[in-house]
């Protein structure tokens, strides 16, 4: 599927702010035989004072901004074209469950991908005894690894309820799954902690995902989204596996796929300092159009 892409995140300030640096990740990523990226661009309105753009340590494109103090408004604009290759349903040569530990320890490296950098706690995702005994629970009888993933995934569907009032970008994971609801963040980051538990190593990835219309009705502009969803890993030879707890499904041509970190806090949109002593609205809008 070959996509049109665009976001736009508007903030307005009541009063002139001071100065601040943001860093963005809001760029599609170039992954081999996934995703291919053929143009993409960010225009940061009023313009920076400085800019400068890097990979961070898991790949993920990331654009540094200095700002000017003064603002009462401020936008980012992103446009791409990108193209995501569905290759199907995927044959499952994942390892049982039990036999992950020994490919786990025959994984050496620790380079961007190892699994190691995703099994242990993180800042966001702590252990939560709850969550560990449902996600016990959820894949009991898993013949594989990726059917655990699946089976956990499923679970956690039927379990929690999406509301975006119900959440805020900063509820602990232990408070929205003990509310049995929340958005796509807190579906990826619950799973994220279940499968950690069974000693999965899982990463929590950030994207765009492309939504349809209910049939007879026209599609609106910018009712796209940004997205969340589970990366995880099944052994050595069944590698890494996405899957949208939030959707009850692998991931596929619908989702873009802009990074993915050991939890929120490596792959946020948006992060930084901004000083100011008055309210703020913002606001964003996505738009994913197969061209």
């Amino acid at each position: 599927m070959r996509y049109h892409l665009s976001l736009s995140i508007r903030y307005a300030f009541d009063r002139p702010t001071g100065m601040a640096r943001q860093v963005l990740r809001i760029c599609p990523a170039d992954l081999p035989g996934v995703q291919q990226v053929s143009s993409c661009r960010v225009m940061v309105l009023p313009a920076p004072a400085a800019r400068r753009e890097f990979t961070d340590f898991f790949g993920t494109r990331a654009i540094e901004l200095a700002l000017q103090g003064g603002l009462t408004e401020l936008r980012f604009d992103m446009t791409a074209e990108v193209t995501r290759l569905d290759t199907g349903p995927e044959a499952d040569l994942s390892v049982p469950l039990p036999g992950l530990t020994a490919d786990l320890a025959a994984e050496t490296g620790l380079g961007p991908m190892s699994p190691h950098h995703f099994l242990a706690p993180s800042p966001r995702i702590p252990q939560v005894p709850e969550i560990a005994q449902f996600a016990a629970a959820a894949v009991a009888g898993a013949p594989t690894t990726r059917a655990a993933v699946k089976a956990l995934g499923e679970a956690l569907h039927r379990t929690l309820r999406f509301d975006p009032q119900a959440t805020e970008v900063d509820t602990p994971i232990d408070a929205a799954f003990a509310g049995r609801q929340g958005v796509c963040q807190d579906f990826s980051q619950i799973m994220v902690a279940g499968l950690r538990s069974l000693g999965i190593p899982a990463a929590y990835v950030s994207g765009f995902l492309r939504t349809l219309p209910p049939p007879g009705q026209p599609r609106r502009v910018g009712a796209d989204a940004m997205h969340a969803w589970v990366r995880a890993w099944t052994g050595a030879s069944g590698g890494w596996c996405d899957y949208d707890p939030t959707n009850a499904c692998f991931a596929g041509a619908d989702h873009v796929v802009i990074g993915h970190g050991r939890d929120y806090s490596d792959a946020a949109p948006i992060i930084g300092m901004l000083r100011l002593d008055g309210a703020q609205t913002s606001s964003h809008s996505v738009d994913l159009v197969e061209i």
